[in-house]
């Protein structure tokens, strides 16, 4: 009787580098070990998390660094691209996983209300948007590489009414993806969605904290909120080449709780 032998699938991202924003905490820092755990080099972005950021990148080794940047500064995103590409080389991966949440309640007064839209759009969006572009010409220009976007199952099912920007610039990053994908994939450039649901992060406290927990966890069909470790493993699956068939997809991580 012939034995049928099935290669052993393996994560390895020797001698790749990464670079991973919001990588201080929560899902970032989750997804940040992850990648170094599979071999990568990891450029730890990071707004006003120095300390943490410091720390995580001296944790994770391999060359690991941390760069600054607010990312609700246009300019301050493209000095972030040409830092890590100036310390790093070739970037192989961009993981745009930095966002906000800002609680804007419609009984607000319209100036206010537009600024926190504008400055939810500007880091939850904008700064992906421009990322990317830099790192598509760098892509095209040195044979490949792959975007992986943290969105949000509210990309496709909404939010509560004091988050309307962040439902809606989430949604964008969905678009933003499958474009690229579609664009440039015969270029070698890769693009994925990755969509949580509630997660437990620093992030999440604010909404956790005024709607309960409760409200949180009620609605998804496992026995526990989903955590950043949940989430890590698939992004570092998306960057290691072993799913680029599924480029312009959406992977839904929210414990069954909105299935698209």
């Amino acid at each position: 009787m012939h034995e049928s032998r099935v290669p052993a699938v393996q994560i390895d991202l020797t001698n790749t580098n990464v670079l991973v924003t919001g990588a201080s905490r929560g899902i970032g820092a989750a997804v940040a070990r992850a990648m170094a755990g599979a071999g990568a080099r990891v450029a730890v972005h990071y707004n006003d998390q120095r300390a943490r950021a410091m720390t995580l990148a001296t944790e994770l080794g391999r060359g690991a660094e941390a760069f600054q940047a607010d990312l609700a500064d246009a300019a301050a995103c493209v000095g972030l691209w040409h830092g890590v590409a100036s310390r790093f080389g070739r970037i192989h991966t961009l993981i745009n996983n930095a966002g906000i949440a800002v609680s804007s309640p419609l009984e607000a007064d319209i100036a206010g209300w537009t600024a926190e839209w504008d400055t939810t759009m500007a880091v939850n969006l904008r700064a992906p948007g421009i990322l990317s572009k830099l790192a598509i010409a760098h892509f095209v220009a040195n044979g490949g590489g792959r975007i992986i976007n943290i969105s949000s199952r509210a990309a496709f099912r909404g939010d509560q009414p004091p988050y309307l920007a962040y439902a809606a610039s989430k949604a964008g990053l969905v678009a933003l993806t499958r474009s690229v994908a579609r664009g440039f994939g015969k270029a070698g450039v890769l693009a994925f969605n990755v969509a949580p649901g509630f997660t437990r992060t620093d992030m999440a406290r604010d909404f956790i904290d005024q709607y309960g927990e409760a409200h949180a966890s009620g609605d998804i069909a496992l026995t526990r909120l989903t955590g950043p470790d949940d989430i890590a493993p698939i992004v570092a699956f998306l960057a290691s080449g072993l799913a680029d068939h599924a480029t312009g997809c959406t992977i839904d991580v929210n414990a069954g709780s909105y299935v698209h």
